[in-house]
């Protein structure tokens, strides 16, 4: 009993996490239009190639087989070289012996032969619409003078375009486990072939009529193996939308499709890769890759609309300070320009969050109208959706009188200034010391130097007190009390020099 009990705790617990983990997953991409779909394919990607907007993706990065869809990259390079004036539609070429280059046995082919001399554009209509092998290897040795060439070409264009999932061993997408791309790789190849209005028109037809030439007297008529377009291989699959693209199959990559449409001037491109034909079918019926591509198509038109997500009506925007403003502390701030993008039904501007960066958090008057302050980015569902720049709504003037106090402030603000200003001051006090001190000594040396009441100069008497002393009692007294003493004489030819001029002074006392 207490064994059932649980068990049946346990199974309630795992019912309940399975439920709360598809809520989960639900919730993941903030919409219940994106969480609905799901594609049967081993990768698949829903682009708009006017926006880049990616509607829907499905290991979009990772490594598959094209097969055929390698013919986009070998058309569009063969029309790049028509819009150098390399080649030229008309131009007609022979075909070699290395047409059959890297071909096994069941390929498609429209019966080129070697020697047959036929023009770029009927090449152009036999690798898209019948996915013409030896088609591709002929348009490779007009192109670059051989296939080896031009196969490094592919991949030098192929990283020009971003594609960085990509290596090309061929120019016609024959197996080689060295010869991968991705499905998003592949809409950005679609998407540059597309700008082309010669390939639009080829990949848009159902058929064509190759001319006869000296190998074929009579005209061929190739039809498409696209079951959007047509119904010749395969029916059941029209889409009245559809314009193209290319289709591409092998046992290695499965059932490819590269397909696009338009609608109400609205375009997509999607792409499928590694689909399998649904068991047990036969005739026209169980390919799935037709069937995924059109309910893509259908969900990405029914389910998505341009829609602007930001715009200068946004103003919960953080204000910048205004320093030095006459009439104003702070200026408020709103998005320069707009932004839109193809969005779910469900999704509007309210479920984005917004980003902002501030150039700076105050900034000094003057302020003029747009002066840009900052930028602000628009996310959901932890992508980026575009950076518009925040301009200044209004203009805020400088008050001069602040703007004079802060250029006094800011003066002796700075370090150097304060550095001079205090050797300044300590060079001044210095000054003033000294004054001060040679002042005291002026006014002691003036009483040295002063007359007495009683006599006229007192002078120093440091000399004769140092020649004459009353060495009984330490007394000093003048050379005529001691008329017995005579100062020793000087040079200078033997006169007594300090008698002489010390005798005036003493008579006089």
């Amino acid at each position: 009993m207490k064994k059932s009990r649980l068990l049946s705790v346990l199974l309630c617990l795992a019912l309940l996490s399975g439920l709360l983990a598809t809520f989960a997953s639900a919730a993941d991409s903030g919409s219940a239009i994106l969480d609905e779909m799901d594609v049967n394919a081993k990768a698949a990607v829903l682009v708009d190639p006017d926006t880049g907007e990616i509607l829907y993706e499905k290991n979009a990065h990772a490594h598959n087989y094209p097969a055929s869809i390698t013919k986009v990259m070998t058309c569009l390079l063969t029309l790049e070289a028509v819009d150098r004036g390399e080649l030229s539609l008309e131009q007609t070429v022979t075909a070699s012996s290395a047409l059959h280059t890297g071909i096994g046995e069941g390929a498609s082919t429209a019966d080129i032969k070697e020697g047959e001399q036929i023009r770029i554009i009927d090449l152009l209509y036999a690798a898209l619409i019948p996915s013409a092998n030896e088609a591709c290897n002929v348009m490779a040795e007009a192109v670059s003078g051989d296939v080896a060439s031009f196969v490094e070409l592919m991949n030098t264009r192929a990283a020009e375009l971003g594609m960085e999932d990509t290596h090309f061993s061929n120019t016609h997408g024959y197996h080689d486990d060295d010869h991968y791309t991705s499905a998003y790789d592949i809409y950005l190849m679609c998407r540059e072939a597309m700008k082309h209005e010669t390939f639009r028109t080829i990949v848009g037809s159902k058929n064509y009529t190759m001319p006869a030439t000296n190998l074929h007297p009579e005209p061929r008529i190739i039809r498409s193996t696209n079951a959007l377009i047509s119904n010749f291989r395969v029916a059941g699959y029209i889409y009245e939308y559809a314009t193209g693209i290319k289709t591409g199959s092998t046992p290695e990559a499965g059932y490819c499709l590269a397909a696009s449409a338009t609608r109400e001037n609205r375009n997509l491109i999607s792409v499928v890769m590694g689909c399998e034909r649904e068991p047990g079918t036969s005739g026209s019926e169980g390919y799935i890759y037709f069937d995924e591509t059109i309910r893509l198509f259908k969900w990405g038109f029914a389910n998505f609309s341009t829609q602007t997500i930001l715009d200068n009506t946004k103003r919960d925007i953080p204000e910048v300070e205004v320093t030095l403003g006459k009439d104003a502390a702070s200026v408020t701030l709103m998005p320069d320009g707009k932004l839109t993008a193809l969005l779910p039904n469900d999704v509007s501007a309210e479920n984005f969050t917004y980003d902002y960066t501030l150039e700076t958090r105050s900034v000094e008057a003057p302020v003029e109208q747009g002066q840009v302050l900052g930028t602000i980015t628009a996310y959901f569902n932890g992508r980026s959706y575009g950076t518009l720049d925040l301009v200044a709504t209004c203009s805020v003037e400088r008050d001069p009188w602040l703007y004079r106090l802060d250029r006094i402030q800011k003066f002796f603000d700075n370090l150097l200034v304060r550095i001079l200003l205090v050797v300044v001051l300590v060079v001044i006090a210095a000054l003033l010391l000294r004054v001060m001190f040679f002042r005291s000594r002026g006014r002691t040396g003036r009483r040295g130097y002063a007359y007495s009441g009683r006599g006229r100069y007192t002078g120093s008497r440091r000399a004769q007190r140092l020649r004459y002393k009353n060495v009984e009692g330490g007394v000093y007294r003048p050379p005529h009390y001691y008329p017995s003493i005579t100062p020793p004489a000087k040079a200078f030819g033997g006169k007594d020099v300090v008698q002489d001029l010390l005798t005036p002074v003493f008579t006089n006392c």
